[in-house]
């Protein structure tokens, strides 16, 4: 399934965010700690290559990620030139509170009255950008919703009087080109219901989790996973449950809604669907398949 989401009023946030970038010193980059890269614009990085801003790459939601994984990619982001990288959870104010500092380590001339440093959160729908914007001027200025697309204008504000940030609209890109990297966006809710099917994503997501997390889908789901597929941990689920549906049938629609919202809300303990050797594996694949996404285990996952 090829999944495609790009509402109208993205194109004219683009155009405003390249607007804005003129007249930034920093970009915060804010991604999805269980999936940085799937969940990494390449429009933004175009964006910044082409004024040569330096970057802050958040990951946000850490406290549901793979502590292991993200240890990996943070000291991958860390290699790579103008960019710094901290895992974050969106909730936890004192650890917000460090993004503007190392925002000032990346920009050391914008350090007074006249010279104010001047952020830029960007990142793509339903990351945590306006929890965070809120978070670091202490109070709720930015819409905050479990739904893609919340935020639907730019807005500044002074965060001291050397300081300003302009929190943007979740900016997707027109079209995803690795068939996994939609499959984990749609898992972790950054793509509209609209656009994608429940049980193929559901389908995915399983069979990631059979690859690198077994224990976590029989512990939650009381399932003897050994043998199984996605299909079938799905269909699983809808028996375990009771879901069924017209003539007694498993619901696999419900079920899939099941499984999906466990992993968004962390109930099935702290999990990553990529890390950098799973990406890397992917890229030399090609295609970007669930399967391909999952076969290679090298991280253990955390507790």
């Amino acid at each position: 399934m090829t999944i495609q989401w790009f509402p109208g009023h993205m194109t004219s946030a683009r155009k405003k965010a390249a607007e804005t970038m003129a007249v930034v010193d920093v970009v915060i980059e804010v991604v999805d700690a269980r999936l940085p890269e799937a969940s990494t614009n390449p429009m933004v990085h175009e964006l910044r290559r082409q004024r040569q801003r330096p970057c802050l790459k958040v990951l946000n939601k850490s406290d549901l990620a793979d502590p292991a994984a993200t240890r990996e990619w943070i000291t991958w982001y860390d290699r790579q030139p103008g960019v710094r990288a901290v895992a974050v959870s969106g909730k936890n104010a004192g650890e917000v509170a460090r993004l503007p500092g190392l925002c000032q380590g990346l920009a050391p001339h914008r350090n007074d009255n006249v010279k104010p440093l001047r952020m830029m959160i960007m990142g793509i729908p339903n990351v945590g950008k306006s929890t965070l914007m809120n978070a670091l001027v202490g109070r709720r200025i930015a819409r905050v919703g479990d739904e893609p697309a919340v935020t639907k204008s730019q807005q500044s504000q002074p965060l001291g009087p050397r300081q300003w940030i302009t929190d943007t609209p979740g900016l997707m890109w027109p079209k995803i080109e690795h068939d996994s990297d939609g499959y984990m966006l749609a898992a972790s809710h950054a793509i509209g219901r609209n656009a994608v099917i429940d049980e193929e994503v559901a389908v995915f997501l399983a069979d990631l989790l059979l690859a690198r997390y077994p224990e976590r889908l029989s512990g939650r789901y009381g399932l003897a996973v050994d043998g199984l597929d996605g299909v079938a941990v799905v269909e699983g689920i809808a028996r375990r449950r009771a879901l069924r549906a017209r003539g007694g049938a498993p619901d696999l629609e419900k079920a899939s809604l099941v499984l999906m919202q466990d992993y968004r809300d962390g109930k099935l303990g702290r999990i990553s669907l990529e890390t950098p050797q799973t990406r890397r594996a992917m890229l030399e694949r090609g295609s970007g398949s669930a399967s391909e996404t999952a076969e290679p285990p090298e991280i253990i996952p955390g507790s």
